[in-house]
């Protein structure tokens, strides 16, 4: 049997689901973007309810964590073999676990992994804070500047990660057999960190899991939005300034704004996360930097529904017309 693996990038929203089912039942093996939970198994041969086991997890999108969770019981009872990989989650846990028992960062030897990820959480998580303290009355410069630094930090964080996963995942992926890799859309550069791992020539394939859905809605762009972007450059090109470094981060401020904060499940649209993310996406395209500067002061503390009412209103859009990207 010979060996090939498809890293599949999507956002964990429930709409996700049908289409990564599908795919995943041409493939042998499934690697999950998680750390490895004790009762994963349990849960996978029922002897663990849904719900059970996920209470104890602190779910970002729990009704896309419950219904992948059916799932993959599906895909277990079928054969598939099912993984979760995830190092760089698994040790911070452990390292959350290790504060809590009374040890501090200088109790985390230097130069182990336990230690390279706690440095790399710190400077995301100190450059997040600057961000909002900023943020919340500082001046539009400022705030740009905050974002940029949190982008690049950001970029670093999802380096190691990837770097990790990648090497906790290559041996499983040289195996013989199909194997389905789960990904956000942000670790698009995983893919090169497995290429340095993996054999030359070996067939590893990057799979857009939402593609087919963003063309039936008309679009010709993909699912990232302005700060994605800009942190992707950043992950890419850690030492390169370029010139719509501030663009971006200013139409990034605007994103955050409109954007949909919570899991949307509408039984009339298939796709409500991926129609959002594009029609938030299109609308702060259009916008340029003047544009950011006089449309954040008033939107800064509206909500989101008002942010959006107002930047429709500032680009003569009527209803839902956003203009295609």
């Amino acid at each position: 049997m010979t060996s090939r693996a498809t890293l599949v990038l999507a956002n964990h929203r429930p709409e996700t689901i049908p289409a990564a089912q599908r795919l995943m039942a041409r493939h042998d093996a499934v690697i999950l973007e998680e750390p490895p939970d004790p009762q994963f198994l349990s849960m996978l041969n029922g002897q663990v309810p849904i719900d059970t086991y996920l209470e104890t997890q602190d779910l970002e999108y729990p009704e896309f964590s419950r219904r992948m969770a059916g799932v993959l019981r599906e895909c277990h009872r079928s054969g598939t073999r099912l993984y979760q990989i995830e190092p760089f989650i698994d040790h911070l846990l452990a390292i959350h676990e290790r504060f809590a028992g009374g040890d501090g960062p200088s109790d985390l030897p230097t130069g182990t992994a336990l230690h390279r990820v706690y440095l790399a959480e710190r400077e995301a998580t100190a450059a997040l804070i600057d961000f909002y303290s900023v943020s919340t009355s500082g001046p539009l410069a400022a705030t740009i500047e905050a974002v940029k630094r949190f982008a690049r930090s950001d970029a670093q964080r999802f380096a190691l990660r990837d770097r990790m996963r990648a090497a906790a995942m290559a041996d499983l992926i040289a195996a013989p057999g199909r194997t389905y890799i789960e990904a956000g859309l942000i670790h698009f550069p995983l893919w090169q960190e497995l290429r340095r791992r993996l054999p030359t020539g070996y067939p590893l394939r990057v799979h857009f899991l939402m593609a087919d859905a963003v063309r039936s809605m008309g679009y010709r762009s993909h699912l990232y939005g302005p700060g994605d972007l800009l942190t992707l450059h950043y992950r890419f090109h850690p030492q390169r300034r370029f010139q719509e470094e501030d663009l971006l981060a200013a139409r990034a401020l605007i994103y955050s704004k409109l954007i949909a904060k919570e899991e949307i499940i509408d039984a009339d649209e298939p796709y409500p996360h991926t129609r959002d993310e594009l029609e938030v996406s299109a609308m702060t395209a259009r916008l340029t930097l003047t544009d950011c500067g006089r449309l954040y002061p008033p939107i800064r503390r509206a909500s989101s529904t008002t942010a959006r009412e107002m930047v429709r209103h500032y680009l003569g859009l009527s209803g839902a017309q956003t203009g295609h990207p």
